[in-house]
């Protein structure tokens, strides 16, 4: 197709092996077209078999699409023009459907703000919403492995376009090392020299919210306007976009009169299998994506009353029973309030306490983070080995506090989203809070649940609040939970060198030693909030 400023879009088409009139399933991505999501939907051929015209599209700028690629910039006004062109295609019914993961997602919501009418369902899977906030920060902090891993690959791609050989092997050999451990972290030098190529001195420069993040973000092109289109949100707990497909979808249900259905697997970004880092979740566990968009295309764009918008429109995956729930929509849940206790020995004995009743005595922890051994990533979303493991050895060494309940008596269920309130000091002008909370197993096995970051600047006014991503957990009778806080989570997020510099111009031969205390108990608000279903707290 030709946009109306006179680019070449290119597509593959793939048609049913039949006569008569079919939907449009669209998908807009800069990997390639021939990739497809192949990574964890089903081929095009699939899709195409049951009955659909299929159109892979590149984006502007990227595969065999002529134009300059601009991340996200251009998704709106190419993307409604898409629709519309794919629904006049020969054999096409008129009605259009979007499909596609991660940058695939965005693409739909983009061309959902365009206002193309032709625009009849929409099935946004782990999708950024705020760019910023549910995708290159974290309370306030680059989210460096992923950011960096993914701004390689995206520059990359954009040299092996351009012909620049030397720049491609040195972007490729990087991604194979990921180059953590540069002099300044920020800018290792393969992107001081060859960045320029992807969107990764923008994510840098840009550290807070504004112009730039609004300029490309789906939650700034939706602003005030209608989501009226029936769509299939798909999110995974360990997700790194896990906030941004929640977030969409709340937006979709307030400001749509059209079916809107939520479901989160156990998954990773990608593969959505059973194993999901080092656990086994079970044949319930099993992606059944595509045939669940099949079934959503079907209602919404062929008309088949196949009962999909009957069911529950929230289903959720429950990581430690290891099975479904349904709600009829994101949970209420009541807050259950857990406060921290210590002898001052959390870190080195794994003496802390998390109970319901506040200490009547004031307590404090200090430790120190070491940046020449920071705490290491182990499990969550944000970097590798991800997914759920087994994150005892971490627990165990004496830069991490560790808070845990007594044994549960009955079970306990927990769906929504995490607090922490910390009442916590440093003696150097910036510092990193980690908080990650896991199911302890009666044989002493530790495996994350759920967990936040957040950058602190300048010396905290009160209390520290750390948002933890959401979670759906049944905990057994005799098994308990359990906090912990480290000053790092590397290489998920780059290491704080204490000085209060800006990410992109510190330097790892500033790195401070940082040395913290958490109080507990008394006037001291250290507590955290869960989100409790309907049940017994289930403490002794």
């Amino acid at each position: 197709m030709t946009t109306r400023d006179g680019v070449r879009l290119d597509a593959d088409l793939y048609r049913p092996d039949a006569a008569g009139e079919f939907p449009v399933l669209l998908m807009r991505q800069p990997y390639g077209r021939r990739i497809a999501s192949t990574v964890v939907f089903a081929h095009p051929r699939w899709y195409a078999a049951q009955g659909y015209l299929v159109v892979i599209q590149d984006v502007r700028g990227r595969g065999s699409s002529e134009g300059r690629f601009r991340l996200f910039a251009d998704d709106v006004a190419d993307g409604g023009e898409s629709v519309s062109w794919a629904a006049r295609l020969p054999g096409s019914s008129g009605r259009v459907g979007m499909y596609g993961f991660s940058y695939q997602a965005n693409t739909q919501l983009l061309a959902l703000a365009s206002g193309a009418p032709e625009l009849a369902a929409l099935c946004p899977t782990m999708t950024g919403w705020d760019m910023h906030s549910d995708w290159a920060y974290e309370g306030g902090a680059f989210c460096f492995a992923g950011g960096l891993g993914w701004g390689i690959q995206m520059a990359a791609e954009q040299a092996r376009l351009a012909g620049d050989e030397e720049a491609f092997q040195a972007l490729f050999a990087a991604s194979r090392a990921l180059p953590v451990h540069a002099a300044r972290p920020a800018w290792p030098p393969v992107m001081e020299k060859y960045g320029h190529y992807g969107h990764y001195p923008d994510w840098i420069e840009n550290p807070a919210p504004g112009d730039y993040w609004d300029g490309i973000a789906p939650r700034a092109a939706l602003e005030g306007k209608a989501m009226d289109v029936p769509m299939l949100h798909i999110g995974g707990w360990y997700d790194s976009f896990l906030m941004g497909t929640l977030n969409c979808y709340r937006a979709a249900r307030a400001r749509s009169s059209a079916p809107q259905k939520l479901v989160i697997g156990p998954w990773t970004h990608l593969p959505w299998g059973r194993r999901v880092g080092g656990v086994d979740f079970g044949p319930e566990a099993v992606a059944a994506i595509d045939r669940l968009q099949l079934a959503w295309f079907d209602r919404f764009l062929k008309g088949v009353e196949n009962g999909i918008e009957d069911e529950s429109p929230v289903r959720l995956f429950d990581l430690a029973a290891r099975t479904w729930r349904t709600f009829e929509d994101w949970p209420q849940p009541r807050p259950l309030a857990l406060f921290t206790d210590s002898d001052g020995l959390a870190a080195t004995t794994q003496s802390g306490v998390l109970a319901a009743d506040r200490p009547a005595e004031m307590a404090e922890d200090s430790f120190v983070h070491d940046p020449w051994r920071p705490v290491p990533f182990l499990g969550g979303h944000n970097a590798q080995p991800g997914g759920m493991q087994e994150r005892g050895a971490v627990d165990d060494r004496s830069d991490v506090l560790c808070f845990t309940t007594a044994p549960l008596d009955r079970d306990m269920c927990l769906a929504g989203e995490v607090s922490l309130t910390l009442s916590v000091s440093a003696d150097c002008p910036s510092f990193d809070i980690s908080a990650i909370l896991s199911q302890v197993t009666p044989e002493g096995k530790v495996y994350n649940l759920t967990q936040g970051y957040r950058r602190v600047d300048g010396v905290p006014v009160g209390p520290v609040t750390l948002s933890l991503r959401a979670l759906c957990a049944t905990l057994p009778a005799g098994h308990a939970l359990r906090l912990s806080i480290a000053a790092a989570n590397f290489p998920a997020f780059a290491v704080n060198p204490g000085t209060g510099q800006a990410f992109a111009e510190a330097r790892s031969i500033d790195n401070q030693v940082v040395t913290l205390t958490v109080t507990h108990g008394g006037t001291a608000p250290s507590r955290l909030d869960l989100p409790l279903c309907p049940s017994a707290t289930g403490f002794r």
